[in-house]
């Protein structure tokens, strides 16, 4: 009896101490952040890149930007890996922004169109996101810098069973991480 007496003051006591350490809503919020309303642009510090954000340096949408739209990718012909002169421009600038950020690592994204077997489209995919990988190096990027990994054609920018849709996704597609 006197131990289940002992018990349930015990309970109690714990139970009192602890309804002590509740928190409490603030007496007054903090302001709402600021929005710039000349431009609707949020000044909270969202660091996300969306539009009117502050993008940081060295982060994907920062290569996104300076890259330029679209030219994260090079495009290959059918059946190919070679890197033509127009590929080489693009990697040219990405080499450039690498250059300038030596602690961000890549991952290169081998792709292919639809046509041909899986094993192929895994192989041919592999060749083009290793040739991206080697013309990187070639201008100075650090190969332990760059992972390579091949999507064959299970991951389609463009669908359709046209030359078109083939063309978008004939492609070796260099991806900074989160």
């Amino acid at each position: 009896m006197k131990r289940n007496l002992l018990t349930v003051a015990a309970v109690a006591a714990s139970l009192a101490l602890t309804a002590g350490c509740a928190k409490k809503a603030p007496e007054q919020l903090p302001p709402p952040p600021e929005t710039d309303t000349s431009t609707g642009a949020d000044t909270g510090g969202d660091t996300s890149g969306g539009v009117g954000t502050t993008v940081l340096p060295g982060s994907r949408q920062d290569f996104l930007n300076a890259v330029g739209q679209g030219r994260d990718r090079i495009f290959f012909e059918t059946d190919s890996y070679s890197v033509d002169d127009q590929d080489r421009a693009i990697l040219d600038t990405q080499a450039a922004w690498l250059q300038r950020y030596p602690n961000v690592r890549v991952t290169i994204e081998g792709h292919a169109d639809e046509r041909g077997t899986r094993e192929y489209n895994l192989a041919l995919g592999d060749r083009r996101a290793n040739a991206a990988k080697n013309y990187l190096a070639s201008r100075g990027i650090s190969a332990s810098r760059m992972a390579v990994i091949s999507w064959g054609k299970e991951r389609p920018e463009a669908l359709g069973s046209d030359e078109s849709a083939w063309a978008q996704n004939r492609r070796a597609v260099t991806v900074i991480p989160q």
